[in-house]
This record gives C-alpha cells, sequence and structure tokens, in this order.
C-alpha cells in the first residue's frame, strides 16, 4: 500500500527523530510506523511548539472527492497532540525519546472544531503546543492549516498511564 509521508521529507532543520518513530512498538492507525494501512504522521519540535506535515491521498476524502475526510481530520490532530504531550514529557525529563522507562499518554478528550472545508490535494500543516500542565495531565492545542487556512483547531487533553497499560497481556480497564 502506498503511504503518504512515509519519509521525514518537510521536517523542520535540525529536528530530531519524528516522535512516532521514538515510540517502541506504535502500531497506531494515526501515527504508528508499525501499521503499513495507518496515516503515519510525523511530529517535530520546531521550537516550543511542534509541526507535523502530511499530505492525504485520494482514498481520505468525504462525501465530495475533492474535500479530506473529517475522522481523518480528528485522527491527525489527535495523534499529533497525544505525541505532543508525550514528547513534553520526556522534554521536561530531560531525556530524549529513546530513554527507559517509556513514556505513554492517553487521550482523555478531544474537541475539534471545524472552520471551513479542508481540500485533499494539498499537503496539512499541523501546528501544536502545550497550554497546561498539571501533574499526569496535559491540555494541548493545535491548529491544521491548508493552503495557509486554518481548516480545523484542537484541544486534547492527554493523561500519562504507567508504561504496563501498553501491555498486551493486561486489560486496558485495569487502568482506569
Amino acid at each position: 500500500m502506498i503511504c503518504a509521508n512515509m519519509s521525514n521529507e518537510g521536517q523542520p532543520r535540525g529536528s530530531a527523530e519524528a516522535f512516532q518513530d521514538a515510540i517502541p512498538g506504535n502500531h497506531c492507525w494515526g501515527c504508528g510506523p508499525l501499521n503499513e494501512h495507518g496515516l503515519r504522521i510525523k511530529s517535530y519540535w520546531d521550537g516550543d511548539e511542534t509541526v507535523c506535515r502530511w499530505t492525504p491521498l485520494p482514498w481520505h476524502a468525504a462525501g465530495p472527492e475533492h474535500i479530506l475526510n473529517g475522522g481523518i481530520i480528528a485522527t491527525v490532530l489527535d495523534c499529533h497532540c497525544v505525541c505532543t504531550a508525550i514528547a513534553n514529557h520526556y522534554r521536561e525529563e530531560g531525556r530524549p525519546m529513546t530513554s527507559d522507562p517509556l513514556i505513554w499518554c492517553v487521550t482523555a478528550a478531544l474537541d475539534v472544531s471545524y472552520l471551513s472545508p479542508t481540500p485533499i490535494d494539498r499537503e496539512l500543516l499541523l501546528r501544536a503546543r502545550l497550554v497546561e500542565r498539571k501533574g499526569k495531565k496535559s491540555i494541548v492545542e493545535c491548529s491544521l492549516l491548508s493552503g495557509g487556512e486554518e481548516r480545523a483547531r484542537a484541544r486534547l487533553v492527554a493523561i500519562r498511564v504507567p508504561p504496563e497499560w501498553r501491555d498486551p497481556s493486561g486489560s486496558p480497564d485495569a487502568y482506569v
């Protein structure tokens, strides 16, 4: 399957490995490099913000073929924001994302405002920033731009969970 953005083209100058590539066992449909059928977005630091450039493909269309599906928009916003929260925890602890112990966050809430239709035929730019962090909770805000125009905006609440949450032999319900 052809997948958009499998390379690191468009990453900001001087940036390190994409956040998503530094997360071991990342099979997420939106951002996991190990999911061959996924969107495989890539996020990087750009000062105090994070950026992601991603180009939709024709099968990501809404009803009208020239408009990007709203669920795809929500997914890229969700993945970029939650990975921003994870990367921020590593940054605050002064260690690389490839270091142990693993830091993992999950989405507790996602509020998306769709501001105008997003054309499917061009690259998207996502810019996110941490606006609040208290204990295990991080709040990240993100703008999705296409053609230089803000098309959608999100506010995500991420919660840091123990690394054991990712263990396939356990139940995620045990950590709720």
